[in-house]
């Protein structure tokens, strides 16, 4: 097999690799026709999924409401750290607008989020 072809052929690779993560771990050598197999499966999988169930980029307000939850922050406090009204924050974080040039580089810097994914790039 040199690639999943179709959904059938994926489920059957998905049950197979169930079965073999019960039976390979970090300790089996990588010699072990289990964990061979394992690999083979799980790269086919990968390129499958990756044509089949692409994952897109998060949006800027997806990465903002992960990283107040990492923070354990409210959007009042993300207003007070970004130093910002805090119904513009909700409506940043709403879709209703974008943040400005100036607003967005204080994200990048003060949340630590990639310029490129402030600016949508």
């Amino acid at each position: 097999m040199t690639a999943i072809e179709n959904e059938i052929q994926y489920n059957c690779a998905m049950e197979r690799i169930e079965e073999l993560l019960k039976v390979v771990d970090n300790d089996t050598p990588t010699n072990d026709k289990n964990s061979i197999e394992l690999v083979l499966l799980s790269n086919l999988v990968a390129d499958y999924e990756d044509i089949h169930y692409p994952v897109g980029k998060p949006t800027l307000v997806e990465i903002l409401k992960l990283r107040m939850f990492e923070m354990g922050i409210t959007q009042t406090k993300l207003a007070s750290i970004l130093g910002m009204n805090p119904s513009k924050v909700s409506e940043i974080l709403s879709g209703k607008t974008e943040p400005t040039l100036k607003q967005a580089r204080k994200m990048s810097k003060e949340l630590n989020i990639s310029p490129s994914v402030v600016l949508g790039l």
